[in-house]
Order: C-alpha cells, then structure tokens, then sequence
C-alpha cells in the first residue's frame, strides 16, 4: 500500500511505527494488539486493519476490557458473558487474531491504581509493537476508561510501541474524530463484516447499515480508497518502521 497525504497518511502496513528504541528491520513479524471496552469494538473499529496485520504474517491479539457482562436486555450479567465471550471467540478466528479478556465488568469499569495497574501488567507481558485503542472523547465511559488505561500503561512503559486511537459509530460514540491516518481494507472488507456479525446479540448488521459501513466508505473517499479505517496516531509515538 502506498502512502499518501488527505489531511493524514494512508497507512501501508510499514507506516505503523515500530517499537520506540531503535526501531526494527524490514520483514520482521510485529505483534499488534487492539484493545476495546467490549466484545465488537475491536472488530467494527479495526478489523479490516486486524485482517490486514494477520493476512501479512504478524500477530494480532484482540484485548478486550470486558466481557460485554450488560450488553443483553433480559440476560444475566453471567449469561451474557458467556454469549458474547463466546461470540468474541468466533470473531477472532475469522480476524486470525488471539482473544484476550482484561477482567473489567461493562458498564462498571473502574480507573483505580489497581486497574492501572492491571493494564501496565497486560502490555508489559505481551511487549507489543503496537497497539490501537478507543479515542479517549467518546460518549460511552467504558471507552473513556479503557482508553485512559491505555494511554496510562503506554507513558509508563517509556512509550515503548507505536500507539494509534481508533473510532467505533462516529458522532454517536465517538466524538471529534480527526484522522491522522487511515488504512485500506478494501481487499477484506467482506472478511470484516463477516467477523463482525459474530456478534448476534448486539444486531451488528443494523450497526453495520448505519455506522460502520457509511464510516468504511467515508473514510476510503477521504484516503482514495473504496473502503478505509481510520486512525488517529498519538504525536509521540515512534515512527520507525522502514517503509
């Protein structure tokens, strides 16, 4: 993928900055992880870029702060879990990414020392290349929050992987989303949606009709490209990747 410049750079996959000290060689396999409140976040926000990762050799884990335990009307905190950990699970298989679970209960995610501590731990362990979350101006608190433990870990691991924001449903979650940087996912677009309905309970063919896919389309006339994601890169973060 070539990169241009409409406002913000199309990211080719080599435009992902690498880790901060010293960067890394041409063809080495990059660990990417992309962390959301939910089951679904991950998949609607990114997954075209998540495919795009995997289809090129690298891994991808999908991180996700929650369970979705309040994410079904009528349904148990435990049952719910259950349906939409299991739905995440599927998801992942089509994204060729390895799920993770943070350990937070939606609608109830805390910053605490603790939970600050909890996400420090994940990315220390992991030692990711790079990590996309949620932009932090959202309407939902479970993404605020995820994104401020994010932001957290990544200064206090000396800004050690390449860190990007994403958006989920622009102007109705999402808030003042400028992109810096967008990706063409057009070759997986199909792939994507198909990852994201996994999510049954969460009607994401109705989630797909209104916001995502309007979004895909809009951000791919931005880049010139039939269907892009977009990214907001943070202005610290390394950019070491050859390209």
């Amino acid at each position: 993928m070539s990169g241009i410049s409409l406002g913000g750079a199309t990211l080719g996959l080599a435009a992902f900055p690498a880790k901060a000290n010293g960067g890394m060689s041409q063809g080495k396999k990059l660990k990417i992880i992309v962390i959301g409140a939910h089951p679904d976040d991950p998949e609607t926000g990114c997954g075209g870029t998540m495919l795009c990762f995997a289809k090129n050799g690298h891994e991808v884990v999908s991180a996700y702060l929650t369970r979705g335990e309040a994410g079904i009307s009528g349904t148990s905190h435990d049952a719910a879990a259950r349906i939409r950990t299991k739905e995440a699970q599927n998801a992942c298989e089509i994204l060729q990414a390895r799920a993770a679970f943070l350990g937070q209960t939606d609608g109830s995610c805390e910053i605490t020392p603790a939970r600050y501590g909890e996400m420090f731990d994940f990315l220390k362990s992991e030692n990711p290349d790079i990590v996309l979350t949620h932009w932090p101006v959202d309407t939902h608190r479970d993404h605020r929050i995820c994104s401020v433990l994010v932001h957290d870990a990544w200064l206090k691991l000396n800004r050690a992987f390449g860190f990007y924001y994403f958006e989920v449903e622009s102007g109705t979650q999402t808030q003042n989303f400028a992109p810096t940087h967008f990706m063409d996912i057009s070759s997986v677009i199909e792939e994507k949606h198909k990852a994201c309905l996994c999510h049954v309970s969460q009607h994401i063919d109705r989630v797909i009709q209104n916001y995502h896919g309007p979004m895909e389309k809009f951000r791919g006339m931005q880049a010139g490209y039939s269907y892009a994601e977009a990214f907001i890169r943070h202005d610290q973060s390394s950019n070491s990747i050859p390209s």
